[in-house]
């Protein structure tokens, strides 16, 4: 029979100051401490001394009421830095390719372009082709309707004063009034589409990577030539975008 792990009394009773914080309150007295925890009073307040030390906790100006300290601000920031959101999307990706066989990429928005900043390639013989670092305009990508999805209307509208769009094929949205009408869409479904817009027979189908804030940072997408869809690849894309962006934005944003 396993014999139970050996605990450290103080130890536990730090964490369980911290999983207090896991509720609606962000701040607590030595009291409410105490008593939520029922632990003796003395002992609380020596934890808190310790914790407050070290950054863990920090008090108001009357030294009555605690909350969440910088250090554990200080750790998340560094666990994010070391949680790459490259390394997560070709973790994903790579499920993706396997079961799609079509390439899978990863967006992000520089002005009016989505810049692809990683991609994961698959050996079909008519594929559609980019490179890192290529670039698409948001009006004419699904990854870059997803980007626009959550910005204002205001900031739509400088970043297209002239109210028409450039085109690329006969499908391309050509008026901002007509981006909004999509982008409308793309905010309700959470998915965004482009239907042969930048591209002449590739359709494509992008979904929205969320940080803490709940802004939109980036995109992953999925392009496929128009004469390989069926409606059975185009569910399972769905499928897919929506499992990756969920996993990438809780693993990098989210759990951090």
């Amino acid at each position: 029979m396993d014999q139970p792990s050996p605990k450290v009394k103080s130890a536990d009773r730090v964490l369980d100051i911290f999983e207090l914080y896991s509720g609606d309150k962000d701040s607590y007295t030595l009291t409410e401490i105490a008593k939520s925890l029922n632990m003796p009073a003395s002992s609380t307040y020596q934890l808190l001394q310790n914790m407050l030390s070290r950054g863990y906790l920090e008090s108001d100006s009357t030294g009555k009421n605690f909350r969440l300290g910088y250090k554990l601000f200080e750790i998340r920031v560094q666990h994010r830095k070391s949680t790459s959101l490259t390394a997560e999307f070709f973790h994903i990706a790579g499920k993706m390719a396997e079961q799609l066989k079509e390439v899978i990429l990863l967006g992000v928005r520089s002005e009016d372009k989505v810049v692809y900043i990683a991609e994961k390639q698959i050996a079909q013989p008519f594929r559609f082709s980019t490179s890192l670092g290529s670039v698409l305009p948001l009006h004419a990508s699904a990854s870059g309707k997803i980007l626009l999805s959550r910005l204002p209307e205001e900031e739509i509208d400088a970043l297209y004063p002239k109210k028409k769009l450039k085109t690329f094929t006969s499908k391309t949205i050509s008026t901002v009034d007509a981006l909004k009408e999509e982008l409308a869409k793309v905010r309700e479904e959470q998915i965004a589409y482009n239907y042969g817009e930048s591209v002449e027979g590739v359709h494509c189908m992008g979904g929205p990577i969320y940080d803490m804030e709940g802004n939109v940072v980036a995109s992953v997408s999925v392009s496929i030539p128009a004469i390989r869809i069926t409606d059975e690849l185009w569910e399972n894309t769905r499928f897919w975008i929506k499992k990756a962006c969920t996993e990438i934005s809780n693993k990098v944003y989210l759990q951090n």
